[in-house]
């Protein structure tokens, strides 16, 4: 009940009273928690019992240059856009069409060949449950690649997926089934190796001990680190918001670690962000790391392990282990070191406010972040915390000259701003409105002239607010809850979020105007997709060669597809922003650009919707090609025994996503 939340946090309760009255709202209500509540369910501390398989060291063969100095191009665990890498990117030499072996004893039990994602790909399983991934491949090799080969032809695609039985395609230890390659969504040769769970976790291979072919005595490296306030009454250095501090150079020698000279000040609920980076012998690439520790005055509060990492869909909760809005709007990647609200993955020891830490006033708090990597090198940063009551301060920049006022929300709080060229001692007040209704709220701070006001939401969203004569509307249109199915309909648009849509509570914010939806922030990520359905002002003339595009602040635009209602257009989208129906009708094109002895290439492209499907036939019969979207290329394969000959009539016929046609007519 949120009276009841209220009544445990005396000044806010002060605050919200009156405006529970002038919203309506009976002291029993709604409910709500504050952020760091010990009552709620904890992460689990140990990996799920299917990553738990014993694997002796050396049991896995290094699948390239077994024996041979190796270096990788990606370690586990590492960083990316909306995922957690999940195995070893192994190096190439810069090359394709080195060999890969298999890892161990097994059979294939899936293969597949795309343009994307991990492009050419192979899976062996092994008795003990586990499977080796072998991602980017240029060839497979072996009678699978036959069989692969066969099918293709039979279903007349080059795109396909095919799993076997284990008594089809056995393979031992070191035998070659591949050749490496660049395939896929890679960005340049080099293998993906990974080792899963029959649950699909992906396992650090490299917990197991390592592999001598990579060789790491490099102590990990720090870039920055911070201290973000996370409860209402919380302050760091006297503010609210986040702190980010960026250390010069290695504080001691001979890999001492980290000491930040000056002592940081705060108050009440905060929490802790890292960044840096891992280092391998001889490479320069910039690695993620395996382990961060976090001890305050001695005793642990926080620790992760990148070891298991659930997939798909835990890739995807990066974007809660990180600070993903601090990485849009200020390019800084921080992982934070509590585990947020959402975050459900299994790979944190934390106590019960879940690695948030409570600072009292006039107390000290000794840190110690602690960063390791897969070989046990570590690097420590050290820092003080002195707990500081906040009280009101006004610091004052003759540059404000002109009031003005700006807010955001941060959580469950409106942050307002107001620029206050007044010279009074203490900042004027901020009011709320809500109908004929408001309340009154005094600055927090005031910081070179801009007052700083917070206000919980969870007691209700106010129409607008004005400073001054500076009105402002609170364009936040509702609270849609996480964890839950849930509808919001505007008369431009309506969306559908799942139980597992979103991360955490969202102050939604959408708009229409000429054409153009914007659906809330892109600042904000998404957990699995969101069902949105625009509703266009007037009649879609073409509907099958129409669909949804994203739309990108540059300008550019990504096809989104959609399935049609009458005049409404449904999809599923994967990210926040703006959106537009658009209509395609110019066809993809094609041109042939070299013919040989070594194969058919043809140059493809698309204006608008992008490429959904191709076909080539010479003298009437199929002949398989491979599509390559990195410099939009189909092209013939050399070892190709089973497609006709390169001679005589015929034709290539492409297709866009919004069904345009393009033929190709020649002789060769």
């Amino acid at each position: 009940m949120l009276y009841s939340f209220l009544k445990t946090q005396p000044r806010l309760l002060s605050l919200a009273l009156p405006f529970l009255v002038l919203l309506g709202m009976q002291p029993t209500s709604c409910g709500g928690q504050e952020p760091d509540s010990s009552a709620r369910p904890q992460p689990a501390s140990t990996t799920p019992p299917d990553a738990k398989v014993a694997v002796p060291n050396g049991y896995f063969l290094f699948p390239i240059k077994p024996g041979q100095p190796n270096y990788l191009a990606a370690s586990m665990g590492e960083l990316r856009p909306n995922h957690f890498h999940g195995g070893l990117d192994i190096k190439t030499d810069g090359r394709v069409d080195l060999p890969v072996y298999a890892s161990a004893d097994g059979y294939v039990s899936r293969m597949k060949q795309s343009s994307y994602g991990y492009g050419n790909v192979l899976y062996i399983t092994h008795p003990n449950g586990l499977t080796t991934v072998y991602g980017h491949l240029n060839h497979f090799r072996g009678p699978v690649a036959q069989e692969l080969r066969r099918q293709q032809y039979a279903k007349q695609t080059y795109e396909l997926e095919l799993f076997f039985k284990p008594d089809q395609f056995p393979v031992k230890r070191g035998e070659l089934v591949a050749l490496s390659g660049n395939t896929g969504g890679s960005a340049g040769p080099h293998v993906h190796w990974e080792v899963r769970t029959a649950q699909d976790h992906q396992l650090n291979p490299l917990q197991w001990g390592g592999f001598p072919e990579i060789q790491d005595h490099v102590r990990p490296i720090l870039q920055a680190f911070g201290v973000e306030a996370l409860s209402i009454d919380a302050r760091v250095q006297g503010k609210f918001g986040k702190q980010v501090f960026v250390p010069k150079a290695p504080a001691l020698p001979n890999g001492g670690g980290y000491v930040w000279p000056d002592t940081i000040t705060a108050y009440g609920t905060v929490g802790l962000l890292l960044q840096g980076f891992d280092r391998f012998d001889v490479v320069w690439n910039k690695y993620g790391f395996q382990k961060v520790d976090v001890l305050v005055n001695n005793e642990p509060l926080y620790s992760h392990v990148i070891d298991d990492i659930p997939f798909p869909e835990g890739a995807r909760q990066i974007n809660r282990h990180t600070d993903y809005e601090w990485r849009f709007t200020n390019g800084r990647l921080l992982e934070k070191l509590f585990v947020d609200d959402g975050n459900d993955l299994s790979m944190y020891t934390t106590g019960p406010r879940k690695g948030r830490l409570r600072v009292q006033d006039g107390q000290l708090y000794n840190v110690e972040v602690r960063m390791s990597d897969s070989y046990g090198n570590m690097t420590p940063l050290r820092f003080v915390l002195r707990g500081k009551q906040p009280s009101y301060t006004k610091t004052r920049s003759a540059a404000v000259k002109t009031p003005a006022l700006r807010y955001d929300v941060s959580r469950n709080l409106l942050v307002a701003t107001a620029a206050d060229p007044d010279t009074a001692a203490v900042g004027g007040n901020l009011t709320l409105y809500k109908g004929d209704r408001r309340l009154t709220l005094k600055p927090s701070y005031t910081e070179q002239s801009q007052n700083v006001y917070l206000y919980d939401l969870r007691a209700g969203r106010p129409d607008s607010m004005q400073f001054g004569r500076v009105t402002k509307r609170f364009e936040r249109q509702a609270l849609i809850p996480s964890g839950r199915d849930f509808s919001f309909t505007t008369a431009n648009m309506s969306l559908g979020f799942g139980p597992k849509t979103l991360f955490d509570t969202l102050y939604i914010q959408t708009s229409y105007k000429a054409g153009l939806w914007t659906v809330h922030l892109p600042r904000t990520p998404l957990y699995q997709t969101l069902r949105m359905t625009l509703k266009p002002e007037v009649e879609v003339a073409d509907k099958p060669r129409s669909a949804i595009y994203s739309v990108a602040a540059n300008g550019g635009k990504a096809y989104v597809g959609g399935k049609w209602d009458g005049n409404n257009i449904t999809a599923n989208i994967k990210t926040f922003g703006q959106f537009r129906i658009l209509t395609d009708t110019i066809p993809p094109s094609a041109r042939l650009v070299s013919k040989g002895a070594g194969g058919l290439v043809f140059k493809v492209g698309d204006d608008l919707s992008g490429l959904a499907g191709y076909k080539l036939e010479i003298g009437g019969q199929f002949r398989m090609l491979r599509f390559e979207h990195k410099n939009a290329t189909l092209f013939t394969e050399r070892d190709d025994q089973l497609g006709p000959p390169l001679r005589g009539p015929a034709t290539l016929r492409i297709t866009d996503q919004a069904g345009n046609e393009k033929v190709l007519s020649f002789t060769l």
